[in-house]
């Protein structure tokens, strides 16, 4: 089973891409764009219909960037991950000319659209040119283990997780799947240390959880095993960890009767 995390417009917009203009703008205008940016966010996240809908009309308009990042966040939210990480990477070339410092975000934003869209391949694509340009941020080797874990190479994932946990000790996730890792590699006690340190810093990481429930159920202790499956079903019910612990509570069952 390979790694994975959810993504949502949240998640893509956690950098909000600000002060998008040329620098010959005045102040004001670059205030009036931002807010602008903002309330299209705003939008997408309570109404992702017509925030897309917004944003066209503001690109339309001279919106730019920020229209156009807008626009791709809203397919996001409204599940077109192959047309958002299209737009993301359009718009690669029109950052490196007004925002060259947002470009690296960018192509980590387009990558994830990507892993939503079940093209790893290009996502791991675009993320080797993200690690390259920013070595040192953990969010871009988590999200390339991501990728390199779905194309089940799992000893380039963990490389990966290594290098995110060395540069953050403390990322909950990154243990989480570097448990998945682990295991997929054969290594099962390295694997339940990961998932115990995951819970250990955060109790009820649905991955987490799913981990040890997995690993727990392949050294025979059914009762833990159903106890960590059921959590991440009660914690995260709709997450595609929810789903996986559905499958194996259910082989669980099947091989009790």
């Amino acid at each position: 089973m390979p790694i994975f995390k959810i993504a949502s417009c949240a998640a893509f917009a956690s950098l909000a891409l600000l002060s998008m203009g040329s620098i010959a703008q005045t102040s004001q205008s670059r205030a009036l764009e931002d807010i602008a940016y903002q309330d299209c966010l705003s939008l997408v996240r309570r109404n992702p219909e017509e925030g897309f809908a917004q944003a066209q009309v503001w690109q339309s308009t001279g919106g730019g960037l920020a229209a156009a990042h807008c626009g791709a966040l809203a397919l996001v939210e409204l599940k077109h991950y192959a047309d958002a990480a299209d737009r993301l990477e359009l718009l690669l070339p029109l950052a490196e000319k007004q925002a060259p410092h947002l470009t690296v975000a960018i192509l980590d934003q387009a990558a994830n659209a990507w892993l939503l869209a079940e093209q790893p391949q290009r996502a791991r694509q675009l993320l080797d040119i993200a690690v390259n340009a920013a070595p040192h941020q953990s969010d871009i080797l988590i999200d390339r283990a991501i990728a390199l874990a779905a194309l089940d190479d799992h000893a380039a994932a963990r490389a990966d997780l290594d290098r995110a946990l060395s540069l953050e000790p403390t990322r909950a996730d990154a243990y989480a799947l570097r448990a998945s890792a682990r295991r997929q590699l054969n290594d099962p006690a390295g694997a339940l240390e990961d998932a115990e340190t995951a819970l250990a810093l955060e109790p009820r990481l649905p991955e987490a959880l799913l981990e040890r429930g997995i690993l727990r159920l392949n050294i025979g202790d059914r009762k833990g095993a159903r106890a960590d499956l059921i959590q991440v079903r009660l914690i995260a019910p709709d997450s595609p960890a929810a789903v996986a612990a559905g499958r194996y509570i259910e082989e669980m069952d099947v091989k009790a009767d």
